[in-house]
């Protein structure tokens, strides 16, 4: 279930991503007291999005004590198999 909800809320931001213009990018925006381009927002946004996603990997690779398999495909020289 909670890996749908990420699915799906990945998806609707890439259709937000898609639409963006030039024009939206280059614009500035007032965002909590500061005022910041497009891209600085997007980019803000993801790392936020990937800091907050790395913190779910870890306590889960915590508490479960399992290796969460992401590079299962690659061999110990890091290449595919």
């Amino acid at each position: 279930m909670l890996l749908q909800r990420l699915g799906t809320t990945l998806q609707e931001a890439s259709a937000v991503l898609s639409r963006l213009t030039e024009a939206d990018l280059l614009g500035a925006f007032h965002i909590q007291g500061y005022t910041v381009t497009g891209l600085h927002a997007v980019y803000q946004v993801v790392e936020y999005f990937g800091m907050h996603y790395g913190q779910v990997l870890y306590i889960t690779k915590l508490l479960t004590g399992q290796d969460l398999g992401f590079y299962r495909e690659l061999d110990k020289t890091g290449r595919a198999q």
